[in-house]
C-alpha cells in the first residue's frame, strides 16, 4: 500500500483520530489500511482465530487485548490465516509472538510487544463492538491506517 499516515493526517487535518504512540510494526507489510473489524479479548485468542479464519476482504482486525503483556494473542499460524483469507492487517493492543516469521508474511501486524507464551483458549470475548485504547475508539466499519509513523482512524475512507 502506497500511503503514509503523516500525509493522511496533513491532508485530512481535524478529520482523523490518532492513536497514542505505542504500536510497533512486525508484519512484512509496513503500511496497511482498510475497514475496521474489532475484537475485545483478554489473554484468550480463540476469537482471534475465529475471525482470521473468515474472509478478511481487505479489512484490518483490531484486537483490544486489554494491553496485557503476559501472553501473545497472535502468532505465525494466525497471521498465516490472515494472509490466506485476505486480511490487510492486524492491530493488537497486547502482544504477538513468532515475530521473525510474521515479518516475512504479506500482512501488516502492529502490537505493543512480543511475548513467547501462547494465550489460553476458552472462547471468551466479544466481536464487532467499538473498542477504545490509546485515546482512540475503533468502530467496526470505520477505517484504520497504520505505518511506521503511527495509527490513525477515520469515519470515511481516506484513499
Amino acid at each position: 500500500m502506497q500511503m503514509q499516515t503523516a500525509d493522511l493526517c496533513d491532508a485530512h487535518e481535524g478529520r482523523v483520530r490518532v492513536l497514542a504512540p505505542m504500536m510497533r510494526s512486525f508484519g512484512g507489510r509496513t503500511a496497511v489500511g482498510g475497514p475496521i473489524a474489532t475484537l475485545k479479548v483478554f489473554e484468550d485468542n480463540s476469537l482471534v482465530r475465529s475471525a482470521l479464519e473468515g474472509p478478511g476482504n481487505g479489512r484490518v482486525l483490531v484486537v483490544d487485548g486489554g494491553g496485557s503483556m503476559r501472553c501473545a494473542l497472535v502468532g505465525d499460524q494466525l497471521a498465516r490465516l490472515g494472509v490466506r483469507n485476505g486480511w490487510a492487517g492486524i492491530i493488537v493492543y497486547g502482544c504477538i509472538r513468532d515475530s521473525r516469521a510474521i515479518g516475512e508474511m504479506s500482512i501488516g501486524v502492529f502490537a505493543l510487544a512480543t511475548h513467547p507464551l501462547k494465550s489460553i483458549k476458552k472462547g471468551v470475548g466479544d466481536a464487532d463492538l467499538p473498542v477504545t485504547f490509546g485515546g482512540v475508539t475503533f468502530v467496526p466499519g470505520q477505517f484504520v491506517y497504520a505505518d511506521e509513523d503511527g495509527v490513525i482512524v477515520s469515519e470515511q475512507p481516506l484513499l
